[in-house]
């Protein structure tokens, strides 16, 4: 058998929207190891099913080539109706990841006076046509609330706003604190890493992203991995999470800027 490599190339892509969907582990492991979501095994089927100790969230992911990718339903409760979230497949799953890990917060403020535009406009995005509407200052996202229904879209294309890249919806009552954790990704101007290589890219318009190339130890990978899920369970627990010291750089290292 193979020995693993000891180093893997890595891709840092700025603006994290144009960075493709990455790895969905960092959203499902967390899930089961650090909050104890059950998963459902369905034989021969390409899909994973979470749901909440409670039962009262499940996440579903599925490749659906004519569907959302990624749906998360959530069951009413006394003073709450039921809601939903759904995502494409190149919706970066660190975004995705900031909605479930604002959902499993047992410390979240989920008053309602949260507004999921604040984040834009402190990251300067401009209303697009209404204010109900604004855009990234690439032109590349909006973010739009129906006025009449209160629920939540999120599209990102190249061009034409016709053939989108991918799409976020929150159904009405998704609660405003979860959809501020998404908006507040959104902007988030640290590149994300990727692994697929730069082919699989959306675009490598110099002009649209900043992509550079690095090549870091295999254990970092994992690593990155295990520490989140670490310092997740230990918000859960209540317990300061375990510090561990960052890996080093291999010896030998290729940076270039494309």
């Amino acid at each position: 058998m193979p020995d693993r490599p000891a180093n893997v190339d890595i891709d840092y892509i700025a603006p994290r929207h144009l960075a493709g969907g990455g790895d969905p582990a960092w959203v499902t492991v967390p899930l089961h190891r650090a909050f104890g979501w059950s998963y459902g095994h369905e034989p021969l089927m390409p899909r994973v099913l979470l749901s909440s100790p409670d039962q009262k969230a499940l996440l579903r992911l599925a490749p659906d080539p004519d569907g959302r990718w990624w749906t998360l339903q959530h069951a009413p409760a006394p003073d709450q109706p039921a809601w939903f979230a759904s995502f494409d497949a190149r919706t970066p799953v660190e975004m995705i990841a900031a909605f479930t890990d604002a959902l499993t917060d047992p410390t979240a403020d989920q008053a309602d006076n949260w507004d999921p535009q604040e984040p834009l406009l402190k990251a300067g995005w401009t209303p697009s046509y209404n204010h109900h509407r604004l855009a990234s200052p690439d032109g590349t996202v909006r973010v739009e609330a129906d006025e009449t229904t209160g629920a939540w879209w999120v599209d990102t294309a190249l061009r034409d706003f016709r053939a989108l890249l991918w799409q976020a919806h929150f159904s009405e009552h998704t609660p405003p604190h979860l959809i501020t954790a998404f908006t507040a990704a959104l902007t988030d101007p640290r590149p994300v890493p990727r692994t697929a290589g730069p082919f699989t890219l959306p675009t490598r318009s110099p002009d649209l992203i900043t992509l550079s190339h690095r090549e870091v130890p295999a254990t970092q990978i994992a690593g990155a991995l295990e520490e989140r899920i670490r310092s997740l369970a230990a918000r859960r627990s209540g317990l300061p999470a375990a510090s561990t010291r960052p890996p080093q750089r291999p010896q030998a290292e290729r940076h270039r800027q494309r």
